[in-house]
């Protein structure tokens, strides 16, 4: 009984940040010869798959940063939330694929995969999380479009959906993020 409530509570914790589905996490690829530090700073948020975390927030960004140690860290800011507007979290990229992130949110108590599938390291980014809970036949997926430019041109934009096309990513559950009237840094 007491696994179930604490399966239940990860679910509606981690459902909060992502978007649910019925079945098993799709096989996607990753970026090929990913180079995390060439990826390091600030990216825009352009689309997001709707989550709960970031319902009423705006001007969102993610800056990754590769540490002397070869960890990662990852400061997500935004505005206008419910939440808290900055989250920051530490990661680890894998040994067997640089592109495979695992990010531990503290203030949530959270672990997330963070899996790039697709940058040009300039431009745009295409960053996936799927968390699978195999004995309900459910996951709880995550998508976003980074960007450099806060106001990325739409050839910039269907690069991504072409990522995400490739890896058979819906662009249904995808919302596109305020990034009006925001503050300068």
């Amino acid at each position: 009984m007491m696994n179930g409530v604490v399966v239940f509570l990860m679910v509606v914790v981690v459902a909060n940040a992502q978007t649910s589905f019925q079945g098993r996490c799709p096989d996607v690829q990753t970026k090929r010869n990913f180079n995390l530090k060439k990826f390091s700073g600030k990216w825009f948020e352009a689309e997001r798959y709707f989550g709960g975390i970031e319902k009423g927030g705006k001007c969102v960004t993610a800056e990754y940063n590769l540490r002397r140690n070869g960890r990662a860290t990852l400061r997500y800011k935004l505005i206008d939330s419910i939440y808290s507007p900055s989250i920051e979290a530490f990661g680890k990229v894998s040994k067997n694929d640089p592109a495979k992130l695992s990010f531990h949110f503290p203030s949530i108590d959270v672990d997330s995969p963070y899996w790039i599938l697709a940058t040009d390291y300039k431009n745009y980014a295409v960053v996936w999380s799927c968390a699978e809970f195999e004995s309900y036949d459910y996951s709880i997926r995550g998508a976003w479009i980074l960007t450099r430019s806060k106001n990325p041109t739409s050839r910039i934009i269907q690069k991504a959906y072409s990522a995400l096309d490739k890896n058979g990513i819906s662009k249904i559950y995808f919302v596109q993020t305020n990034q009006t009237n925001c503050p300068l840094n």
